[in-house]
């Protein structure tokens, strides 16, 4: 499990030649880290100083806490997911029904390997949100990882969507292809559009 790695045997995984992990799992993990200096952010933003807030402040902390979890659940989903596209390509096609099998086994992967990038996109969304809400009561002295929260949830949002469109192209199916199309469409756009803005506003309060 990629959660399980040190960073530089993820890194040198990443690095080699072998299909996984690869662009999927670097997304993920771009929203954990987003997510992660949310929750780093949100827990400067306690004490007295902050009391009025307290409530907003737990409640961004625990669903930070909570996106960091599934981003790397998702790292390991998409991993095991691309591994399955792999596998079905070897399949053998030596007969016209083995043929068939192996084609229906690589639309079957590849409509399961969209998946978690999907749900990507829709997480890094999340990460967005919660930067915001707590943009206007955190900690001046870390306001800067907002940013780079945003920034990170940004290319979470925007790697995922080519995995998307990698696997889409591929699929024939186009019940599927619109299902997909269904739980994502427009997200990717609302969460670029969300995340620049909220830097923007970072970096306006800093430079003042």
């Amino acid at each position: 499990m990629i959660s399980s790695e040190t960073i530089n045997e993820y890194l040198a995984r990443l690095a080699s030649r072998e299909p996984t992990p690869g662009g999927g799992a670097a997304a993920a993990l771009h929203a954990a880290q987003g997510a992660a200096l949310v929750a780093m952010v949100a827990r400067y933003t306690t004490g007295g100083k902050y009391e009025q807030h307290a409530e907003l402040v737990q409640r961004v902390i625990s669903a930070a806490d909570g996106l960091v979890v599934e981003a790397l659940r998702l790292a390991d989903a998409d991993q095991h997911a691309f591994q399955g596209v792999i596998d079905s390509y070897k399949l053998p096609s030596g007969t016209d029904d083995l043929k068939s099998a192996r084609t229906a086994s690589i639309q079957d992967a590849l409509i399961l390997a969209a998946q978690p990038p999907a749900q990507l996109i829709k997480l890094a969304g999340a990460i967005v949100d919660l930067g915001t809400e707590l943009f206007e009561v955190a900690n001046a002295n870390v306001i800067s990882d907002i940013a780079a929260a945003a920034d990170a949830a940004r290319a979470a949002a925007t790697t995922a969507r080519v995995n998307i469109d990698i696997n889409v192209v591929a699929i024939k199916d186009a019940a599927a292809r619109s299902q997909l199309a269904d739980q994502t469409d427009g997200l990717e756009d609302k969460t670029i559009l969300a995340a620049d803005s909220l830097v923007g506003r970072v970096r306006g309060r800093i430079l003042g």
